[in-house]
């Protein structure tokens, strides 16, 4: 360090040696790498979920189809459509998901749990005039 940087560290930093000087650097360079780390992990924690998701939806009662196929779209604490029909719902930080898809006058309610890049959870609704339910498997592509 040269000696004017000396004197100005010197006037703003009083008893810092050169040492200390390099210390109080390190830490702050620290402090700032920490804030960053923890931005970063706030924001997995509210978008670890992001990405769009393929949704199957298997009839188990009711006079529906068999299956019907929804792609998904997550992000953040959202979710919504990825293509086909209305989706409005959310997701928690822990991955439990509640959503409602309509097309046209059908409409469906769903309510599950994602985790890593797979999910499942059980759906009701009425689907072209029956009352169906079911479970849904859905998996992030």
């Amino acid at each position: 360090m040269n000696a004017p940087a000396r004197s100005h560290a010197r006037r703003f930093f009083p008893g810092i040696a050169r040492t200390g000087l390099l210390a109080a650097a390190a830490l702050l360079a620290a402090l700032v790498a920490a804030s960053g780390d923890a931005e970063a992990a706030k924001r997995r924690a509210g978008g670890n979920f992001d990405g769009v998701w393929n949704v199957v939806f298997a009839t188990r009662a009711g006079n529906c189809g068999p299956t019907y196929n929804a792609p998904f779209a997550v992000q953040g604490r959202r979710v919504s459509s990825a293509g086909g029909g209305k989706v409005t719902g959310g997701i928690t930080g822990g991955g439990n998901v509640a959503v409602r898809l309509s097309v046209g006058a059908s409409v469906a309610n769903g309510r599950g749990r994602l985790a890593g890049n797979s999910g499942t959870g059980t759906w009701s609704g009425l689907i072209q005039g029956d009352r169906c339910s079911g479970t849904w498997q859905a998996t992030r592509g």
